[in-house]
C-alpha cells in the first residue's frame, strides 16, 4: 500500500500546476456504477479511469470523501470529521481480493436500484460486510501495512476513532449532550473510555485503513493513466464533529460549548433567505496564536490525498457571513473580516507549492480577487451564469475568461445544463445564448453546445459534470442547495458511456487542444 500523507508533509502530492490545456469530468464516487447500491472504490472506479484515459482527459473531480450520515441526507459536506473517510465507499469486491471477505459473503447480494442510492439499505448491508471483514482481521496475523497506517495517521486517527466509537456508544447523541467529563475530555475518563471501548475504537481504525488502502491503489492507478484528482474541502466543519469536540477553543462557542454564531451566506441565486449552513464559525484570533496549526494539518492531509484541492467557499478566508445561532434563516447576518492574507502567507511558507483551487462563486469582494491573484490560485467560471443581460462584460462569458481558471458548465449545486435550459432559463437568456453561438439547437443537444463552448476558451482547465457530457435532464441533478430531500442520490448508468460518446468526447478533446 502506498501511503499518501504523513504529518511531516514529506509525501504530500503538491507542486502540480494547471498551466497546460486540459479537461476532465466531475463525478462523485457515490455516483459510480456498482452492484452494491452505491458507487465505491472498486471495479467501477477503475473502469471510469479507463474511460477518462481513453477520451484523453486530464482530471477527475470529486466531492468530499468524509463520513456521511442518514440524519443529514448523506451530504458529503456534513461530516463528523474533516480528516476521516467514508466507509460506505469501500469496495466489497476488493475486500474479497484482499482476503477480508469471502466470495460467497458478497454474492449474491441484495437487489439495489441502479439509478439512485437507497442510503438506509446501503448502510445496513455495508455494515454487515465491514463487520465480517473486521472479525476476520482480528483473527489474522499482525499486519505491518495496518500498523504503518495507524502510526502515520495517528495525528487524527486516534481521536477520530474514539469519537466515532463514543457516538455509537451514546446512541448518536451530539457530543454536547454527553456526560460532562466526556464532553470536556477529562483526561482520566478519556483513558478509561479508550480501554472500555477498545474493540469499537479498533474497528473504526480498521475501517479507515481499508478505505485508505483502496484509495491509495486507485490514486496510483490514476497516476499511471495520467489522470489527476481534484478533491473538495469544505471551509467549515460540523458542530457535532470530532474536530469541534477536540478543539472547542478554535470555534465561536459560549462557556457551555454551544455555538454563539454560525456560518451561511446571504440571500443569493439559490435562496431568497440565504443559506443557513449552521456550522460554527472560526475564532481566527485563536488560530493565529497556534500559527494556524489545525488548518495546516488539514491542508497537508488533503494535499496528500489529491493532486489539487478545491476549497469550498474560499472567500470565507477573507470575510464570512455570520448569523446568530438562534436564527432560523441567514437573512439577519453580517459580514465579518477574517485574516485570510496572513493565513495564506503562513500556508505559502509551509506549503509553498500547495495546489489550491479557490471556489470563488457568489459575491466576491476585491480583497478576495487580490489574494487569489497574489498566490496564483485559479478560480471558477460557470457558463450557466454567463448569458444574462450583462453578457458583453459578464466575467463568466467565454470571451472574458482567463487562462488561470477552471471553466465549468455548472457544478454539483446547479441543475444540469439541459434541466436548467428546459425548466429554469428565462426566454431572454435562451435567446442571448443562441445569438452568442450563432445557431439554434435542440434541448437534447444544448448541453453539448455548452461543453464545446467551455472547450474553446483560453482557460487552461475545463471541467464538466458528467451529466452535461451525456445531455441528461433535471432527473440527474446531484444537489439542490437550501433543500434536504432527494440530494446526493444520483447514479450513473454505465451503458450511457457508449462507443459514440467516447468517440465524440475524445475527438472534441483533441480538436480543442486539450488531449
Amino acid at each position: 500500500m502506498a501511503l499518501l500523507a504523513s504529518q511531516d508533509g514529506k509525501q504530500t502530492n503538491i507542486g502540480f500546476k494547471m498551466d497546460t490545456r486540459g479537461s476532465g469530468l466531475l463525478l462523485h464516487i457515490t455516483s459510480l456504477p456498482s452492484d452494491f447500491g452505491i458507487g465505491d472504490l472498486g471495479p467501477g472506479a477503475y473502469r471510469f479511469v479507463d474511460f477518462l484515459a481513453e477520451t484523453k482527459q486530464s482530471y477527475w473531480q470529486i466531492l468530499p470523501l468524509n463520513p456521511t450520515d442518514l440524519e443529514h441526507g448523506c451530504s458529503p459536506y456534513h461530516s463528523i470529521s474533516a480528516f476521516a473517510f467514508n466507509s460506505l465507499l469501500i469496495s466489497p469486491e476488493i475486500l474479497v481480493d484482499d482476503g477480508w471477505l469471502l466470495e460467497d459473503e458478497i454474492n449474491p447480494g441484495p437487489f439495489f436500484p441502479t439509478d439512485h442510492i437507497d442510503y438506509q439499505d446501503v448502510f445496513g448491508y455495508k455494515s454487515i460486510l465491514l463487520n465480517k471483514a473486521y472479525d476476520r482481521f482480528k483473527k489474522s496475523p499482525a499486519n505491518t501495512d495496518y500498523e504503518e497506517f495507524c502510526f502515520r495517521q495517528s495525528y487524527w486517527l486516534d481521536n477520530y476513532a474514539l469519537f466515532a466509537a463514543l457516538k455509537t456508544h451514546m446512541e448518536g447523541k451530539s457530543w454536547s449532550d454527553w456526560p460532562e467529563e466526556l464532553k470536556d475530555r477529562d483526561s482520566g475518563i478519556i483513558e478509561q473510555t479508550r480501554k472500555e471501548l477498545h474493540d469499537a475504537i479498533e474497528r473504526e481504525r480498521f475501517f479507515q485503513y481499508l478505505f485508505f488502502s483502496q484509495w491509495s491503489a486507485l490514486k496510483s492507478y490514476c497516476g499511471q493513466k495520467g489522470i489527476k484528482f481534484i478533491g473538495d474541502m469544505p471551509i467549515y466543519v460540523v458542530y457535532d464533529s470530532a474536530d469541534v469536540w477536540l478543539h472547542p477553543g478554535l470555534f465561536n462557542l459560549d462557556n457551555k460549548k454551544r455555538p454563539i454564531t454560525v456560518a451561511g451566506v446571504p440571500p443569493d441565486y439559490f435562496s431568497e433567505t440565504g443559506q443557513l449552513w449552521g456550522n460554527p464559525v472560526y475564532r481566527w484570533d485563536a488560530h493565529k496564536k497556534t500559527g494556524f496549526e489545525w488548518w495546516i494539518q488539514r491542508l497537508k492531509h488533503n494535499l496528500g490525498l489529491f493532486d489539487f484541492v478545491r476549497v469550498d467557499h474560499f472567500r470565507g478566508f477573507m470575510g464570512y457571513w455570520e448569523v446568530p445561532a438562534t436564527e432560523e434563516n441567514a437573512t439577519n447576518g453580517h459580514w465579518v473580516a477574517a485574516p485570510g492574507e496572513e493565513f495564506l502567507n503562513t500556508v505559502k511558507q509551509i506549503l509553498p507549492d500547495a495546489a489550491i483551487v479557490a471556489e470563488d462563486l457568489g459575491v466576491i469582494t476585491p480583497d478576495v480577487t487580490k489574494v487569489m491573484d497574489r498566490f496564483g490560485f485559479p478560480g471558477m467560471k460557470l457558463l450557466i451564469f454567463a448569458f444574462g443581460k450583462d453578457l458583453p462584460t459578464n466575467p463568466y462569458a467565454p470571451h472574458n475568461v482567463v487562462q488561470n481558471c477552471i471553466v465549468y458548465t455548472g457544478t454539483h449545486d446547479n441543475n444540469t445544463i439541459r434541466g436548467w435550459f428546459e425548466n429554469e432559463a428565462p426566454p431572454d437568456v435562451k435567446e442571448r445564448f443562441f445569438r452568442y453561438i450563432g445557431w439554434k439547437t435542440s434541448n437534447e443537444d444544448i448541453a453539448l453546445a455548452f461543453v464545446r463552448l467551455a472547450m474553446m476558451t483560453v482557460a487552461h482547465t475545463v471541467i464538466f459534470p458528467i451529466q452535461d457530457l451525456l445531455g441528461l435532464g433535471e432527473e440527474a441533478r446531484m444537489n439542490r442547495p437550501a433543500t434536504k430531500d432527494g440530494n446526493w442520490k444520483w447514479r450513473l448508468d454505465a451503458e450511457l458511456l457508449s462507443p459514440e460518446v467516447r468517440r465524440t468526447f475524445r475527438e472534441m478533446t483533441e480538436l480543442y487542444g486539450r488531449g
